[in-house]
């Protein structure tokens, strides 16, 4: 029986199959178990005050913690390098939960104008109503330029490390620099890159995100997300002061209170949602669900290399297509990323693509009911290769001027590459384009 390394011994491809999980406090057993349960017996007394102390971590209660999830959590955070990490029910909820942690009381978030639609209406509609409003930066293409935007009362940067549908490529290293200029975090969504082909916190990124539900699953059976953080950015100062509050909660065992900091000095961003917000909003990542996501996990690198081969062999295809204006992939040798690409993503830029359709209303529409074996629908990172028109569906909440400042066209379709072989997908797209166009 092979006994567990240190995790730092081990490459990435190791770290997505084994990290996190000791089969010996599992009764040995080789795929993580699912603990489907509410909560858990204490040892004793002295067990249940050392627990809600803090003294000793441990679970009490799955909405806060559960051994399935912690295992998710810890393998995620590892492979990312990261401090500390906390699953949650769905993507929109990490997303969710940072801007609130960070926010707080009211303030400004500065974002990438090159967002997931949902993202983008939620900063609308929900927010402002809790003192939060957001800036949409003018200047994210250039870092140089991007200190002017940021205000007084400015608590962080939000960007995604691919752009979704457009796969726009940001300096994040110089975005970060800017940021912490200015005392505030950066904040990425890691989504669509994961941290197979990118790792955020390498590149000056104090928060992570990510939605489950995508690439890091990659098999479209669940919805989840997770939060992590880098662990060196410090929240100590006057613009955080939330941070500093003492809580009876957190009191130790002389019923002296503390604050998140002073009890979770390597992670106190991730912990202060775990017992904040998860605890008490309660978007909580089911154990099966938690379980899906590992056994996803375990074969992430296989994936994304395939994904990322399909995705440049239809953009490929699609940029020699009579019916199409443009495409937008940056392992494209003429796309404005990529010389960004060749510099950060060594591993490829992802699965996702976007094309324009050279025709009328009607017959896009023709094209995209003629596809067969490729789906239409909304979701990204599946094995299977999906596509949607994203103007009208994912990105539908954007009014024209935002989606003219986003750069997504009318006739922008976005194609996410699944591990099909791409001869067959390049004939079902060519099919398509065939009884649109006759």
């Amino acid at each position: 029986m092979a006994k567990e390394e240190p995790v730092s011994a081990y490459h990435f491809d190791t770290q997505k199959v084994r990290a996190g999980y000791d089969p010996s406090e599992h009764n040995y057993a080789v795929s993580p178990p699912i603990y489907q349960t509410a909560a858990y017996d204490f040892r004793d007394v002295e067990n249940a005050k050392n627990l809600f102390s803090f003294s000793e971590l441990g679970f009490l209660y799955t909405r806060v913690g559960n051994p399935t999830v912690t295992v998710l959590e810890e393998r995620v955070r590892i492979l990312d390098g990261a401090s500390g990490a906390v699953g949650l029910a769905s993507g929109m909820a990490a997303i969710s939960y940072t801007l609130l942690n960070l926010a707080e009381g009211g303030g400004r978030i500065l974002t990438s104008p090159y967002l997931y639609g949902g993202s983008v209406d939620s900063f609308k509609k929900i927010y402002p109503k809790f003192g939060i409003h957001f800036d949409s930066a003018q200047n994210i293409q250039k870092p140089e330029a991007l200190a002017a935007e940021i205000r007084p009362d400015t608590k962080a940067i939000f960007i995604e490390s691919i752009g979704n549908p457009n796969t726009v490529l940001l300096d994040v290293d110089a975005i970060a620099r800017v940021a912490h200029e200015h005392g505030i975090p950066l904040v990425v969504d890691n989504t669509v890159a994961t941290p197979y082909l990118y790792n955020p916190i390498a590149h000056g990124a104090d928060i992570v995100i990510y939605s489950a539900t995508k690439g890091l699953n990659g098999h479209g059976n669940l919805i989840g997300g997770l939060v992590l953080e880098s662990g060196k950015f410090n929240f100590l100062t006057d613009k955080f002061p939330q941070f500093a509050e003492k809580y009876y909660t957190l009191r130790d065992p002389n019923g002296v209170h503390r604050s998140y900091p002073e009890v979770f000095p390597n992670a106190p961003f991730t912990f202060r949602i775990r017992l904040n917000y998860l605890n008490y909003f309660g978007a909580a990542l089911s154990p099966f669900d938690a379980y899906l996501a590992l056994i996803g996990l375990e074969t992430l690198s296989e994936r994304l290399d395939k994904q990322v081969r399909n995705a440049l062999a239809l953009a490929e295809y699609l940029s020699a297509h009579p019916a199409v204006e443009w495409v937008r992939y940056p392992g494209l040798k003429d796309s404005p990323y990529h010389a960004l690409c060749q510099r950060d993503f060594p591993r490829g830029a992802g699965g996702l693509l976007s094309f324009g359709f050279k025709g009328t209303d009607v017959q896009r529409e023709k094209f995209l009911d003629a596809v067969s074996l490729i789906h239409y629908h909304v979701n990204i990172g599946d094995a299977r290769t999906l596509i949607v028109n994203s103007p009208q569906t994912t990105h539908g909440e954007l009014e024209s001027h935002e989606k003219t400042v986003a750069d997504i066209p009318e006739n922008l379709i976005r194609i996410s590459a699944g591990l099909e072989d791409p001869a067959d997908l390049i004939t079902d797209l060519e099919q398509a384009f065939q009884k649109a166009l006759s």
